[in-house]
């Protein structure tokens, strides 16, 4: 199945729209969970841009599937790297001794023994 250069622009001005429109009505606090979540999608990328790289042709095309692999890549990386991130946010830190209210006496030191 071949698609020509108008019905693929087309396709990727309404994914892009559409992914827009679906991004924009999520509460802002949600932004990091949904987005560090949706690391498949960059994996999905990455394979993808592998099918394009294998399936290449010419040098254009292997420059797109280089490119579509690369940063397929490092957006799958910096996504795990922000759930690291954001994980660490939720984990209970050690339990710390409860700071006293009072100071502590001063020890008395004897003079001329």
């Amino acid at each position: 199945m071949a698609v020509d250069g108008f019905a693929g622009l087309y396709i990727f001005m309404l994914a892009a729209f559409a992914g827009w429109v679906i991004i924009g009505r999520v509460p802002a606090i949600l932004h990091t969970p949904l987005m560090s979540g949706s690391n498949f999608v960059h994996g999905i990328v990455v394979v993808g841009g592998m099918f394009a790289l294998l399936n290449a042709t010419n040098p254009l095309e292997q420059s797109i599937g280089f490119v579509a692999v690369l940063l397929g890549a490092g957006n799958a990386a910096g996504g795990y790297a922000v759930t690291v991130r954001m994980l660490a946010m939720f984990k209970t830190s050690e339990a710390k001794p409860p700071r006293s209210r009072h100071r502590r006496a001063k020890p008395h030191h004897a003079k001329g023994t």
